[in-house]
């Protein structure tokens, strides 16, 4: 004869050390704090936030009403003994599906469950009758998370507010944008164009993120506002004066900087004295705003480049930066440190259409300081139709910066002289 077959059920349902995490938390449950009219009301709004779907909401709907309301006072025991084909035919589904929606509201921690080993689920009673342990769906978990889940709920509901009224806004500012390119025309061809390249820049960004937050709703509405009175020629509010008095040197007499040292930062300085009369090294290099201080072409091969010692880098003011980079405030990006610019590097990388991987390699080669200086000044090119290919000119910045040939100072200066070149003109 052969061997006798044993048949191999398992002995219940799967314990993880989340599941157990759950049951020690159930046992530390304040019966009487919570009724069973305010844990229905919260169940049916949880799948607002994501955490089950509305299958999952229906079934701990029908176990909710399952339980006595007196289970949840001080001396009750909130647990459901159904089977799975009695809660399949309350819900309309099968007792397979069942249980693999009760495996999920088990690992969302709603629910916590103590099988049997025969699978059936039963109370087990003192001599007065009265519920002390049992087999079966316990629902004393949902007691004590009430108090979190109803704040995410309560927040869920807030953010949803907010992102509805900001994308009414949104709309509305949009089409006033558009609205405003059509009557705007005492600018140049040039300007309505280049605001309406910016306005379909901004609405393909906040199309393409799919769910949008209010909070970039309302950065993107402030930028359309500014596109829109800038065509129809308003004058700027108090606090745009205020922060660009704010971006102004104190020191500087009729806004023009005076060059009273050498351009040379990093040469030592000569012994003999110059009186203050004396010529400067070389007056084509002198001063931020010659023609030296912009960076040459990019598009020479490297072996005509002349190879100067490796120097170290100037440093360069973020004041500098946000000064010779107004893309940066017309795309709504107002970095008050480092670590914010550093932080808009991903949302000025796709506003210019420059790729992933070359924001990647410039991080890797420049730091994040400097790859976020460098993006900022490719930023403010492609948005003066300077650079056709914004990767590309990024790129090929990281390649000068990984042999010691990049000088972003002398970009950074250069530009800066350019807009308050065009400024006073």
């Amino acid at each position: 004869m052969g061997k006798t077959q044993m048949n191999q059920r398992p002995p219940g349902r799967r314990i993880t050390p989340q599941r157990a995490h759950f049951r020690r938390l159930a046992e530390s449950a304040e019966i009487g704090t919570v009724t069973r009219g305010q844990l229905a009301i919260l169940v049916q709004s949880l799948p607002c936030i994501g955490l089950i779907n509305g299958t999952e909401s229906h079934l701990l709907m029908a176990l909710i009403n399952t339980a006595q309301a007196d289970t949840f006072d001080t001396s009750g025991r909130p647990i459901v003994f159904k089977s799975n084909q009695q809660l399949a035919f309350e819900i309309g589904r099968s007792a397979g599906r069942v249980s693999r929606l009760l495996s999920r509201l088990f690992d969302a921690g709603l629910i916590t469950m103590q099988d049997s080993g025969n699978y059936k689920r039963y109370p087990v009673r003192n001599g007065e009758g009265e519920i002390t342990d049992g087999c079966g769906i316990d629902l004393r978990i949902l007691i004590v998370r009430y108090n979190e889940l109803d704040e995410l709920v309560r927040k869920a509901r807030a953010e949803k507010k907010a992102t509805d009224a900001a994308a009414r806004r949104y709309r509305g500012a949009l089409r006033n944008a558009r609205q405003a390119l059509a009557i705007g025309a005492e600018h140049s061809a040039r300007i309505v164009r280049l605001i309406e390249g910016r306005i379909e820049r901004v609405r393909d960004i906040v199309e393409s993120a799919g769910k949008t937050s209010s909070r970039l709703l309302r950065r993107v509405t402030a930028l359309l506002e500014w596109f829109a009175e800038r065509l129809m020629r308003l004058p700027r509010r108090p606090e745009e004066a205020l922060e660009a008095r704010k971006l102004t040197c104190p020191h500087a007499e009729n806004d023009i900087h005076k060059q009273t040292t050498t351009p040379y930062l990093l040469v030592d300085s000569s012994p003999e004295p110059r009186s203050a009369d004396a010529e400067q090294l070389n007056s084509l290099k002198a001063g931020s705003a010659s023609k030296w201080a912009f960076e040459e072409s990019l598009r020479r091969r490297r072996s005509e480049l002349k190879r100067p010692p490796r120097l170290p880098q100037a440093i360069v003011a973020l004041q500098d930066v946000v000064r010779a980079v107004p893309a940066l405030k017309t795309y709504g990006l107002t970095p008050t440190n480092w670590a914010d610019l550093a932080r808009a590097v991903p949302l000025m990388c796709r506003f210019a259409g420059i790729s992933e991987d070359a924001r990647r390699r410039a991080v890797e080669l420049m730091g994040e300081q400097q790859a976020a200086v460098a993006v900022a000044v490719t930023l403010e090119k492609y948005d003066r139709q300077d650079v056709r290919s914004p990767g590309g000119y990024l790129r090929a910045l990281t390649d000068r910066a990984a042999a010691g040939e990049l000088h972003l100072a002398r970009s950074i200066f250069g530009l800066a002289a350019r807009n308050s070149l065009e400024v006073t003109h």
